[in-house]
């Protein structure tokens, strides 16, 4: 087996739709890889499918249909529904395995295919490396014909009940002003209908998706507008979601951004946790205020996959990203933005503690990321560069105690991450030009030698 991953990143395939391997005949053929391995006897094989707003997400949803039904697999599509409705859903209904058809918050252009195990849980890396090998070698098959093709029905009621389960889990809000970006994706009809009907006095933003418009300067990646809007409006707290919905941001009644790393804070405390999981990239602000209330932070590589695997290792509940992937595992099997951010008002209510009171109490270290460009195929190389890396130790020696660095290759782009964190903003700043420029400098003789 080949175990070196070609087509899956740290969040399933993601690229440009139409360009290899985000292509129709490439997904046809992971439809029939995923047939094959996931849908063994005994009984029919069932898969759930989902999409989020983006242009392409029928022709590739319909291109998986066709291969997953050439070998005998039924589907049921779901429409445009958030991915943690997948994952849920496919849990609950012992479905074989569910796919989203998502690149979350990238721009509309791209597009990505998310597969969720029987369980609700990402794939691992080896399974995800044995479905490569598969499609790479396409190995000869019998014919599947007559009644043994699969079927393909719409089912977009299912929803409901993944409606159901989130109002189950949510406060009631009693006439709180809130603000909600759905990112124009796949949360634009749902959300409103979760906080409306749980006693919200709404201000709805960007959801009304066209194809084309998802993430577009909206959503968690980009809450400035929203951050302006609870400002001028006098709103009570922001709620932003990504395209896909599997991860939110919130905005406080100042108008502050509050990040994965402040809600995994309150979680942690008001749930009384004793230890937690977060990666490489949560504040170092969140890990000592966490040592204060002596509860214990594990990190993994940058990754929701990665924190759930850690979480299920340790036999723990709570973890996330600093990006507003949480995951609540006693609740639901990956992250869940509309979830998450039910959870954390749940937790604020119940604290009798205002949100810009947490804000207050939780460190936030200076943090600087960058993304360097670099050649394609090269990202890897570059991060591991022999100069990169000893720019990274006299970084690191510098900070001591006081500060973290990360340099890594991104898992869905041609680029290498630039990571600072330190005392104060100048000291950030000047280590991280200079971890750019080693970056760049190597990227220049990775283009030149492949040239």
């Amino acid at each position: 087996m080949n175990a070196t991953r070609e087509y899956f990143g740290t969040d399933g395939i993601r690229g440009t739709a139409g360009h290899h391997p985000l292509t129709a005949g490439f997904t046809v053929n992971l439809g029939v890889a995923l047939a094959e391995l996931l849908g063994k006897p005994p009984g029919r094989a069932r898969f759930l499918l989902g999409m989020d707003t983006r242009r392409s997400g029928a022709m590739l949803a319909q291109a998986i249909t066709a291969g997953l039904t050439s070998r005998g697999a039924d589907v049921t599509l779901l429409g445009v529904v958030p991915t943690p409705a997948i994952a849920y859903l496919t849990r609950e209904l012992k479905a074989t395995a569910g796919i989203m058809i998502s690149a979350s918050h990238n721009p509309f252009q791209d597009n990505g295919i998310k597969i969720f195990t029987a369980g609700g849980e990402k794939l691992s890396d080896s399974l995800e490396a044995r479905i490569e090998d598969f499609i790479r070698e396409l190995p000869d098959l019998d014919d599947v014909t007559h009644t043994d093709i699969g079927l393909a029905v719409d089912d977009g009621d299912m929803t409901e009940r993944y409606f159901r389960f989130l109002l189950d889990n949510a406060p009631f809000l009693d006439g709180l002003k809130v603000g909600l970006d759905c990112a124009n994706g796949a949360a634009s009809t749902l959300a409103p209908r979760v906080f409306k009907q749980i006693g919200a006095r709404l201000d709805v933003v960007y959801a009304e998706p066209d194809g084309m418009n998802i993430n577009a300067g909206c959503g968690s990646t980009h809450p400035q507008a929203l951050q302006e809007r609870v400002r001028q409006h006098d709103l009570d707290v922001g709620v932003t979601f990504d395209g896909d919905a599997d991860r939110t941001q919130l905005i406080d009644r100042r108008g502050r951004l509050v990040t994965g790393d402040h809600m995994l804070a309150i979680l942690a405390v008001t749930r009384g946790e004793k230890e937690v999981v977060a990666t490489v990239m949560s504040n170092l602000g969140l890990e000592r205020f966490l040592a204060d209330n002596g509860i214990n932070l594990h990190r993994t590589a940058v990754g929701d996959r990665y924190v759930g695997e850690e979480l299920r290792k340790r036999d723990l509940s709570l973890g996330g990203e600093q990006s507003g992937h949480l995951l609540l595992l006693d609740r639901a099997p990956t992250g869940d933005g509309i979830l998450s951010a039910l959870q954390v008002l749940a937790a604020v209510r119940a604290s009798d503690v205002p949100l810009e009171d947490w804000m207050d109490r939780i460190p936030v270290y200076p943090q600087l990321l960058t993304n360097v460009s670099v050649p394609n195929g090269s990202k890897d190389l570059i991060a591991g560069h022999e100069d990169v890396l000893k720019a990274v130790a006299a970084a690191e020696e510098r900070l001591g105690d006081d500060g973290r660095v990360n340099v890594r290759p991104s898992g869905t782009e041609p680029l290498v991450r630039v990571m600072v964190e330190g005392p104060d903003d100048q000291t950030v700043q000047t280590l991280t030009e200079e971890l750019v420029a080693a970056v760049e400098a190597a990227g220049k003789a990775a283009g030149t030698s492949a040239s």
